[in-house]
């Protein structure tokens, strides 16, 4: 039975945190969905963290060839996406992000001819499989009166994600560059509005559930009659129950939450935090204060609950980590955070510096 004091642990099996079935980043980010990604560093953790005996070297491989891309998606951040996925996602999700970014387009004098004229300038420099990174695009762009100061870069690439022009291409050493979205992503079927939102509801309420429809909307930016549609159609496969007026779904089938008691390191903007509008799951209501939810930044999650933060400060080829506790912990979770900072080296394949402050 579900209820309001296990919705966190349930979730923490439903994104695949306390169990690890996936032997790939492509199957983890295809089974969440999405992925936030603005923190690059840490959203390869995220994925990381989810399957056994990935490191960050093997994700970065994984991102440089393809197999999953980091683009403007569902809301106006970066997400991590599958290639098989990004296409109808971005018909799905991308109207209701350019609706969100047009009065700031106005704003800066970013018109549809100045969009249309940049994404010609963007089609020409990236065509044979070029792929450039933004320094070099901002020449291009300012070498072709078009202006780039204030923003108006940023706001003219999203607009070349949202219409399907471009998505990421591999790093060179710390830059990112684009590549052509029809030089890197497969090809797709014809564009069908209920089957994709079908998809996406299932998706999210699969690997993020128990959530409420608000959630959903906050997560995707669809509106609610457009979550309701999912929802009916996944009639069969969802589930949901009624807790403080809150109705939360999830699928039919979803496995009992874990009983023994849990200790994980998550990274700044883990789906876990941010992928809900109401995130008091995650907080004992006592600490609210003392953590000021602590969403944003990388957590400590004691038993589903948020019970601290963390800090890796890397020097050379080793890192230094500074755990940051709400309160101290037992010796149960001293161990179990040791062994988190454990299976963390080993992603990075870095040695611990020192022991780690403040356990």
């Amino acid at each position: 039975m579900v209820t309001d004091l296990n919705i966190a642990k349930l979730r923490l099996g439903n994104q695949h945190i306390n169990r690890t079935e996936f032997s790939s980043p492509e199957e983890v980010v295809r089974w969440m969905g999405c992925m936030q990604a603005q923190d690059y560093s840490a959203a390869k953790w995220a994925i990381g963290n989810r399957i056994k005996g990935s490191t960050d070297h093997t994700v970065e491989a994984d991102f440089n060839s393809g197999k999953i891309l980091r683009t403007h998606v569902l809301r106006a951040t970066w997400h991590f996406v599958s290639p098989a996925d990004i296409g109808w996602m971005l018909k799905l999700t991308g109207p209701a992000v350019k609706r969100m970014n047009k009065s700031h387009n106005r704003k800066l004098g970013i018109d549809e001819a100045v969009i249309k004229k940049s994404q010609r300038l963007l089609i020409s420099a990236l065509q044979g499989n070029r792929q450039l990174n933004r320094i070099a695009l901002a020449e291009l762009f300012r070498n072709n009166q078009l202006n780039t100061d204030e923003n108006r870069m940023s706001h003219l690439l999203m607009e070349a994600e949202m219409d399907g022009v471009i998505c990421s291409g591999k790093r060179e050493g710390k830059h990112f560059t684009y590549a052509l979205f029809e030089e890197r992503v497969p090809a797709s079927e014809n564009f069908d509005k209920d089957a994709a939102l079908a998809e996406l509801v299932r998706r999210y309420f699969f690997s993020h559930g128990p959530a409420t429809l608000a959630d959903f909307c906050w997560w995707s930016g669809l509106n609610q009659t457009e979550a309701k549609r999912g929802i009916e159609i996944n009639g069969a496969v969802l589930s949901n129950i009624v807790i403080e007026e809150h109705t939360y779904w999830f699928a039919t089938d979803i496995r009992p939450a874990e009983k023994h008691t849990s200790v994980y390191l998550l990274p700044s903007f883990d789906e876990l935090a941010v992928a809900y509008k109401n995130r008091t799951a995650l907080i004992h209501h006592h600490l609210v204060n003392q953590t000021k939810n602590g969403i944003f930044s990388p957590l400590i999650i004691t038993d589903g609950q948020i019970s601290g933060t963390w800090k890796r400060t890397i020097v050379k080829k080793e890192f230094q980590l500074e755990v940051i506790p709400v309160s101290p912990p037992d010796e149960i979770a001293r161990q179990l955070i040791h062994a988190e900072i454990s299976k963390y080296s080993d992603f990075l394949e870095m040695k611990l510096k020192e022991p780690a402050l403040g356990i």
